[in-house]
């Protein structure tokens, strides 16, 4: 079960997960990679990846060589209408195009693992919103496709038998409680599995005034967070590989939160940056011991 953060450019986690004062050269993707070997690529969701960033990002993790990247697909093939979707197919060809092309160095030095195509909980089964992931499998074919879907919809037999027939991973998601959110646990439709923690924010979720740091403000319990290696583990046995990616990025307690399960998951000491220390001094249970070069406590 590879472990990490979803992105890493959050301004809330400078002096709180990155260093106030930087040496030369710092790059956060650089410090993520000594602490995880699995990191979601956010920025893709909201503009096309270009081949120049991935090739920086592949040299920036050269230091890990069990890092992997997973990306999010850009929101203009998930978060319009089907209207919109189908009067924009041309374009949208087109975009995916550039999508793979921008993926390419990831591709070409084997760190890309999966392609996440994230849908908003008013996304709910039927036969028009199959098409489009049918569409969308077809402009991504030979990527390992992973989707993320948040009403329960979708999570009953006749659904699942249409994601499996397309080749789609369907995620496990752990959200605030309601009636029609997906359930802790389905049947595997695809090899990878994979887990995203958006935390239980439940006051502010469900806010429609709420935005994006609001509804991601959320650090996980010790109790939350064992019964969630719990279910990491029975996903990781049902798949041929599998990922846990923390989204409850606001104020670093995403990092929190993944260097928490990793020593849940492989019970062992993790290094945590100074600041993340500082910022939640419980982490000094699960802290190595030493340092390096001031980086960790």
């Amino acid at each position: 079960m590879r472990v990490g953060p979803a992105g890493w450019a959050y301004p809330d986690w400078e002096g709180r997960v990155y260093p106030d004062y930087k040496a030369p050269g710092f790059h956060p993707l650089a410090m993520l990679a000594r602490l995880f070997d699995c990191i979601e690529i956010n920025s893709t969701f909201y503009a096309l990846p270009r081949a120049d960033h991935a090739t920086r990002w592949v040299e920036l993790v050269q230091a890990n060589p069990e890092l992997v990247f997973t990306a999010k697909l850009h929101r203009d093939f998930t978060h319009v209408d089907g209207q919109t979707f189908e009067q924009r197919l041309p374009q949208l060809e087109q975009a995916a195009r550039s999508f793979l092309s921008g993926l390419e160095p990831l591709r070409s030095a084997r760190r890309l693992r999966a392609v996440l195509v994230q849908f908003s909980a008013g996304f709910l089964h039927g036969k028009s919103e199959v098409r489009r992931l049918g569409r969308i499998r077809s402009w991504l074919d030979g990527l390992p496709l992973v989707v993320e879907l948040r009403h329960e919809s979708w999570f009953q037999p006749p659904a699942l038998a249409s994601l499996r027939g397309l080749g789609y991973s369907l995620a496990y998601l752990d959200l605030p409680p309601a009636w029609n959110h997906p359930p802790a646990w389905h049947e595997p439709t695809g090899r990878i599995g994979y887990l995203r923690l958006h935390g239980r924010n439940e006051q502010e979720w469900f806010r429609p005034e709420a935005g994006r740091d609001q509804r991601y403000n959320y650090l996980y319990r010790r109790p939350e967070l064992t019964a969630i290696a719990e279910r990491a583990r029975r996903i990781e046995q049902g798949h041929e590989e599998s990922m846990l990616v923390t989204n409850n990025h606001f104020g670093g307690r995403a990092v929190a939160n993944a260097l928490e399960l990793l020593y849940l998951l492989r019970g062992e000491r993790q290094p945590v940056p100074a600041e993340l220390l500082e910022a939640y001094p419980r982490l000094a249970t699960i802290a190595k011991e030493g340092g390096q070069g001031g980086l960790f406590r």
